[in-house]
């Protein structure tokens, strides 16, 4: 994921559960296998193409971006990424897993 997703997963936590559920889930993600990696101009500029051909959240965009930069697929239960599976791998998380 990229920085900006963390962010995005982070504030989504501590809005919904919390501060202390925030910081929780940014030690589960430091210990897991997840590797976060920084932004910069070139992936900037993918989201933005990806975004302008897709329409989906920019945030979403940057890690669709990463997705493609890496020849991997995004992981998510999120339906907006129905909008760009012609254009990224995609792994759909079951619905029970998103919970």
């Amino acid at each position: 994921m990229t920085v900006v997703n963390l962010g995005e997963v982070l504030y989504t936590v501590e809005s919904r559960r919390g501060v202390e559920a925030a910081q929780n889930a940014l030690a589960f993600i430091d210990r897991s296998p997840i590797q976060v990696f920084d932004v910069d101009r070139s992936l900037s500029l993918s989201a933005a193409r990806l975004k302008a051909a897709a329409g989906i959240g920019y945030l979403d965009c940057f890690v669709a971006a990463l997705a493609q930069r890496l020849d991997a697929a995004v992981v998510t239960g999120d339906p907006d990424f129905r909008q760009i599976e012609h254009l990224v791998a995609v792994e759909w998380l079951r619905s029970d897993d998103t919970q």
